[in-house]
């Protein structure tokens, strides 16, 4: 029997987890691989940064024949404990720029796997959210500098395609969950504002909380990923994630049969969706465009 070892960046209650599970689980059976006959599957949640450490020391002495790895944080993490068990992540930014693959053609090591977000991403952002609510003059990009690494590329972005959409940008730096209060509080005193959530796991582990407050203070808000507009936010404008493990499950099979992740192209997304929550819009008293319900690929009711 072939054993795997998971670690997600999530909490193990959070529905997002349970659906990217699902989902890897259904394509390692597509494969032929089921849990409990053939295969092994060891799961590890971190569902704040100081418990990766233990969840990597873990998975590592288990010397599984693969591992699954989910967010950047823990990528790094298990980069630093390995460089022997192949690992496969999904849903990691910029897994060049962050020194686990020397080419995302040829990864060169023992990492390799499925990226979620090109930085030019953000550009689309800022308009979508334009189109969303067209008076907008001040937007903020709010993320976590410890847990997105990388935030300060899509901030950048934003930067250069601000001027075209007649806003001024500023970013809300959070490194605890308090920040979110105090960061959105502040920026809400400027007028006609709005946020963007990077893609970053401490804006997911604490959606409820940012949504809220996007609320609270009348923000219109985009978020990357769609669990944000079923917890309330106005609108999502990202990747697939269940396709992304879906395939990351592939990697995994061929991995347990014989390639080496050094020879497995990093991959980027190949599904997108647009989510709109119709009620917050309503709420936010937003009208919304034809031409953007016409390309949503769920309106939330």
């Amino acid at each position: 029997m072939k054993r795997i070892g998971v670690l997600l960046g999530i909490a193990e209650k959070d529905p997002e987890g349970q659906t990217r599970l699902t989902a890897f689980r259904q394509g390692l059976k597509d494969q032929g691989w089921i849990e409990g006959r053939n295969i092994a599957i060891e799961y590890r949640f971190a569902g704040e940064p100081d418990q990766i450490p233990a969840h990597v020391t873990e998975l590592v002495a288990m010397a599984p024949d693969a591992i699954l790895a989910n967010t950047t944080p823990v990528v790094t993490a298990l980069q630093q404990a390995t460089q022997t068990i192949p690992i496969v992540f999904a849903q990691v930014v910029d897994p060049l720029g962050r020194g686990f693959v020397t080419s995302l053609a040829r990864p060169g090591a023992n990492i390799t796997g499925f990226l979620n977000f090109e930085f030019s991403m953000a550009g689309k952002w800022l308009q979508t959210l334009k189109q969303v609510a067209p008076r907008i003059a001040h937007v903020a990009a709010i993320f976590n500098p410890q847990t997105a690494p990388f935030g300060d590329q899509f901030v950048r972005q934003i930067e250069a395609a601000a001027p075209g959409f007649g806003v001024e940008t500023t970013t809300i730096s959070i490194t605890e969950e308090a920040d979110f209060e105090r960061g959105i509080s502040a920026f809400a005193a400027k007028t006609d504002g709005a946020l963007i959530a990077l893609p970053d796991v401490f804006n997911t582990n604490h959606r409820a909380l940012l949504v809220s407050l996007a609320a609270r203070y009348r923000l219109p808000a985009i978020y990357p990923f769609r669990y944000f507009a079923e917890s309330g936010g106005l609108i999502s404008d990202g990747i697939d994630s269940s396709d992304l493990f879906a395939r990351a499950a592939g990697y995994i099979d061929r991995i347990l049969k014989g390639a080496k992740p050094a020879d497995l192209p990093v991959q980027g997304p190949i599904k997108f969706e647009l989510v709109v929550n119709l009620k917050t819009a309503k709420a936010l008293g937003l009208e919304l465009p034809m031409q953007l319900m016409a390309r949503a690929d769920e309106i939330i009711e």
